[in-house]
């Protein structure tokens, strides 16, 4: 999975559609292999992005947990702290 697309379930505050967005054009830009595309596929491309963002939206709306939501706060933290560790110097 691409490390940029993040986890956005069950967290407090709840998901906005701008991280639902940012994180559908992370995964199309994944699977077009493109970070921006030409003229001739933008059309297919943003179309693609709306289309799984929207589905992502359904999907996320829909999903139910009996876990507490996570705090953003604390999971970012967490996550500087294993980059930290992956990136330090040996």
């Amino acid at each position: 999975m691409c490390r940029n697309i993040k986890t956005l379930f069950n967290f407090d505050p709840p998901v906005t559609d701008v991280e639902i967005r940012a994180a559908s054009l992370q995964f199309v830009r994944k699977v077009s292999g493109f970070n921006k595309p030409s003229k001739a596929n933008e059309a297919a491309f943003l179309a693609a992005v709306d289309r799984i963002a929207g589905v992502s939206r359904n999907l996320l709306d829909s999903l139910a947990t009996n876990a507490a939501p996570r705090n953003r706060e604390e999971e970012a933290a967490k996550a500087r702290a294993r980059a930290a560790q992956r990136f330090a110097p040996t």
